[in-house]
């Protein structure tokens, strides 16, 4: 009777078990350890970098010039890619895939005040011509506030005198006798490349009707939505997480 031959063909190992003389796996040191958790943190914060000077940045809202539309403890999200990202430690930018228009809600760091952001509504843009009449804004002579706009202190009428760099674009009217209020300016011819922002709350808004045209180079983004709001004002305790304005978060900014 001929012998059964054997099998040369290796036994199966169950899973997770070494093969017979295998070496055990060696635990990484303390110092290796470390070392893959700096790598993570460091790949992690470049990572935040990119994303944060490039693409995307967050916003907090502090006052109360942009309501309703925005209200305080609103916390924004701001698109650095549409109108191109700032270069850090330089003048330059990259370009985006539009300029700045009419009823964009932008951030930017106005002149006066150059490390502040400031967040206010585009309400013309160069060429425009824009004023207000008893508290009403006009563009090329037609009325143009929405029904976001309000007005929280309608009495309050007054001369300012940062308001005086307007009568050198003032049109139709003797720059000698030219006396801008906070609610009756103008009409201004905006020049090319510039704009011209408010807030929507118009009694409460330091605005582009006291330090002048806005240039585009100093937007840093366009809101594009609310991802947390809570009411800053609410007498309960810790209102971060007890007073949240569910309603709020995830809305199109507009």
């Amino acid at each position: 009777m001929a012998k059964r031959e054997r099998s040369r063909e290796p036994a199966l190992s169950r899973p997770g078990s070494r093969p017979a003389g295998a070496r055990p796996p060696s635990r990484p040191s303390v110092g290796q350890s470390a070392l893959e958790w700096v790598r993570s943190l460091l790949v992690a914060v470049v990572l935040f970098l990119i994303i944060r000077t490039f693409l995307v940045q967050t916003f907090t809202i502090t006052s109360e010039s942009m309501v309703p539309t925005l209200l305080v403890s609103d916390w924004l999200m701001i698109s650095k890619v549409t109108y191109g990202p700032q270069i850090p430690f330089t003048g330059a930018r990259l370009p985006g895939y539009r300029k700045p228009r009419l009823d964009d809600i932008v951030v930017f760091r106005p002149p006066t005040e150059p490390d502040l952001d400031v967040v206010k509504r585009v309400v013309a843009v160069g060429g425009d011509t824009i004023g207000m009449k008893g508290g009403r804004l006009y563009r090329d002579s037609r009325f143009v506030d929405g029904r976001s706009i309000i007005h929280t202190d309608p009495g309050d009428d007054q001369t300012n005198p940062m308001m005086v760099w307007q009568k050198q674009y003032v049109v139709g009217v003797s720059p000698a006798a030219y006396q801008p209020t906070r609610d009756n300016w103008g009409p201004l011819v905006v020049p090319p490349g510039q704009l011209f922002v408010m807030g929507d709350n118009r009694d409460d808004s330091l605005d582009s009707r006291y330090w002048g045209f806005l240039d585009p180079r100093r937007v840093e983004g366009n809101v594009l939505f609310i991802y947390y709001s809570f009411d800053h004002d609410s007498v309960r305790p810790l209102p971060f997480l007890t007073a949240i304005r569910w309603s709020r978060i995830g809305r199109i900014v507009r």
